[in-house]
């Protein structure tokens, strides 16, 4: 029951304005997109056996404060449907752009065969991951792309309300050539989605389109914790 209301909330979203704002933009916030009672669920699954492939300690590896876990196949039928009916919404958002910079390349219009591309290329690890920070936490800039095939955009689902932690915006940074950085300061409550390009985004100039580069992160945490959802569509080697 839960599934198919979840199918409902994605049908009813206005696709061709968060597709306008990924367009102009490089992010869309879309709000309420999961129920409190299936943030929580997701938090409350963190410690769950068996549900993840593997455990990232960030300070070990210079990512930042925190810990997040990457999800093993088969996902949670809830995490399935979100990453198969939204890559299916913004797929042609990212054949345009490839289009728009003359890059040579097309996306298949389901996720299944977006998964079959990665495997033959020998991706086949599920990228899905669940993030936790406490006080003082933080993710540095970065891009998720894992392999040689990777689609340009990614979501992430917030878990907490922006009353349970202070600090901890999401921030995502674009790179104009020949300019200085721009930075965008966002912070998203409790089951809104987040879709943001992974690597680059084309943006109209007076001699057509050029690339603009992106990473995200997140700012330090005063206080509190926060939980998200990362899911990237294309699978890691």
């Amino acid at each position: 029951m839960m599934i198919q209301n979840l199918d409902e909330r994605l049908e009813e979203k206005d696709w061709k304005t968060i597709s306008g704002e990924l367009h102009n933009k490089g992010f869309a916030q879309v709000k309420n997109v999961l129920l409190k009672e299936e943030c929580k669920q997701l938090i409350e699954n963190y410690n769950l056996a068996g549900a993840y492939r593997k455990t990232i300690t960030m300070e070990r590896y210079r990512f930042g404060i925190g810990e997040y876990k990457y999800f093993q196949y088969p996902l949670p039928p809830l995490i399935t449907r979100i990453r198969e009916t939204v890559y299916a919404k913004i797929a042609p958002v990212a054949n345009a752009w490839m289009e728009e910079l003359n890059i040579n390349q097309q996306f298949p219009l389901s996720h299944e065969e977006m998964r079959k591309r990665c495997a033959d290329h020998g991706q086949t690890k599920p990228t899905v991951l669940i993030l936790k920070y406490g006080a003082g936490g933080f993710n540095t800039l970065h891009q998720d792309l894992y392999g040689e095939i990777y689609f340009p955009i990614q979501l992430v689902l917030f878990l907490n309300s922006t009353e349970d932690y202070t600090g901890g915006e999401f921030v995502l940074t674009e790179q104009t050539p020949r300019a200085q950085s721009k930075a965008n300061v966002l912070r998203p409550d409790l089951g809104d989605m987040l879709l943001f390009t992974t690597n680059f985004r084309p943006v109209k100039g007076t001699k057509g389109y050029y690339r603009v580069n992106m990473k995200h992160g997140v700012s330090p945490l005063h206080s509190g914790e926060r939980h998200s959802l990362g899911i990237i569509f294309h699978d890691a080697l």
